[in-house]
């Protein structure tokens, strides 16, 4: 597993999970060093917007959260997944299917996964997030059911 964050104004790099993500691994592997000097570079008025997953929503990493003053977009717990990062994610994996032939380990697919990260183009990511408001439009006149996205 691999995560990564987007914005209109910047990427971070592909982190590489190894074995289950806890929420004492999400706050000191990937929200300390990633996300919160993401968000700074953004700007007073960044959000992050993360799911529901459960080590998301750990109470150490919602105290770590609270200190360390992120805005966090809030989702109901039962809410379809709007999240702009999914479409990266197809569009990351249709990228990396493309070389030929497949990766001889896991190094190399790692390291593609962070060649084709990168080499998506920046107004992709910019229409993915922009499309936000017209997601939440679709999801509440579909009474939070299917939409096109």
């Amino acid at each position: 597993m691999v995560w990564g964050g987007i914005s209109t104004r910047l990427r971070t790099p592909l982190y590489h999970v190894v074995g289950n993500l806890t929420g004492v691994h999400y706050q000191n592997e990937i929200l300390q060093p990633l996300v919160v000097p993401a968000l700074q570079a953004i700007g007073p008025r960044a959000i992050l917007q993360d799911d529901n997953a459960p080590p998301h929503r750990s109470a150490a990493v919602n105290t770590f959260i609270q200190q360390a003053r992120v805005n966090r977009m809030l989702w109901p717990a039962n809410s379809p997944d709007l999240n702009p990062i999914e479409h990266m994610w197809d569009e990351l994996c249709r990228r990396v299917q493309q070389h030929h032939p497949p990766p001889a380990n896991l190094g190399q697919l790692l390291q593609w996964l962070q060649q084709e990260w990168n080499g998506v183009p920046r107004a992709f990511i910019c229409n993915l997030i922009h499309s936000m408001r017209q997601r939440c439009v679709e999801c509440l006149a579909h009474n939070g059911g299917h939409t096109r996205y």
